[in-house]
């Protein structure tokens, strides 16, 4: 039994590195690396950091992230690098929780997948718990002194503008490189995305060698393996042990300790959503499925909610690039909010 115990852990390895790697999380790195070396961050501590409107700042954040398709483990590195840049620990929090809670494409597949009324109500609820996450991290950690990484700031870079032209055209194909192995090409096809991605990775260097002094590649690149290097390994423990946890907590537990609307039953959902691992969008078709076989629509929501926004392999990371105080808080929050919500949405909503 222990061998198959640690034998589910590794193959939960071995399907994410397949899967996700190349794909998911190489162009996050990327991406990352690229927000720190090119934005300036004289600008997003203009409308991003702690001394901005928070209305303002959370708003920005907020929306912005309903647009970046990315799940619970690709955007630590995306949030880490604007925290890096300048950003506010409650906008960058913000960013953590909406983009794999509640982005545009997973809200497209809810809606298709389980009908208007809890695509609404995932909506609603998504942003009211940004609003109170991002209120609770900056009441309680934007005195904090930031370390000297973060307030790194680069005199020749600083234009006045958020990013320059040539250097903004890299983040979007970087972007690309996210979004249309992930997106246009569908599941079970996983060659064609890999060979989307490789031909996209192609198309980002030549450009960069082409349009980028080699101080500044050398820069965007040198930050990318420092998010790695921080990150990466504790995704892979994380997947580990969520493998492991799959081993020894079938599904049918959930089905069977879900069911319902109850208090207990939204807690249930939003804890075993917070530790497993959904890639986005599959949380839809796989609470369609608890649902048929007795989940109430309360904890339905709360799966939805925590199953893409949160996991296990994701708090590691956070925990390395926020520290653990933040995270302890961070998970905390949404447990219980999500939790909430979900005993609201079954118990008294039509």
């Amino acid at each position: 039994m222990f061998f198959e115990i640690i034998l589910a852990g590794l193959i939960a390895i071995r399907d994410y590195i397949a899967t996700h790697v190349l794909t998911c999380l190489v162009p996050a790195f990327l991406l990352a690396g690229g927000v720190v070396t090119f934005i300036d961050k004289n600008t997003v501590v203009h409308y991003l950091g702690k001394s901005t409107n928070r209305f303002k700042s959370f708003f920005i954040a907020a929306f912005s992230s309903f647009f970046i398709a990315a799940c619970s483990c690709t955007i630590v590195p995306i949030s880490a690098g604007l925290y890096a840049a300048g950003a506010a620990v409650g906008v960058s929090f913000i960013i953590l929780w909406v983009a794999p809670a509640t982005n545009i494409l997973a809200l497209v597949y809810t809606g298709n997948i389980l009908g208007g009324q809890i695509l609404a109500a995932r909506v609603v609820m998504a942003i009211l718990m940004a609003i109170v996450v991002g209120s609770v991290m900056s009441f309680l950690f934007d005195t904090e002194v930031r370390n000297a990484k973060t307030n790194k700031v680069d005199s020749e870079r600083l234009t006045g503008a958020l990013v320059l032209p040539k250097h903004l055209l890299l983040l979007f194909l970087i972007l690309l490189s996210i979004l249309l192995p992930n997106y246009v090409i569908g599941g079970g096809r996983y060659l064609y995305k890999v060979l989307l991605w490789l031909i996209l990775t192609i198309v980002i260097f030549t450009y960069a060698f082409k349009f980028l002094k080699i101080s500044e590649i050398r820069d965007w690149l040198h930050e990318t393996l420092w998010f790695f290097r921080m990150i990466f390994p504790l995704l892979m423990l994380g997947v580990f042990i969520v493998g492991i946890v799959g081993k020894i907590f079938p599904a049918s537990i959930v089905r069977t300790l879900a069911g319902g609307n109850s208090l207990r039953s939204s807690f249930f959902a939003t804890l075993f959503g917070a530790v497993s691992y959904f890639a986005t969008m599959t949380e839809s078709p796989f609470v369609d499925t608890l649902m048929k076989l007795g989940m109430g629509k309360g904890p339905a929501l709360s799966l939805l909610l925590t199953g893409p926004g949160l996991s296990l392999p994701n708090m590691l990371a956070i925990g390395r690039i926020f520290g653990a105080k933040k995270t302890i808080v961070y998970v905390i929050l949404i447990i219980i909010l999500g939790t909430v919500a979900g005993w609201l949405f079954g118990g008294y909503l039509p």
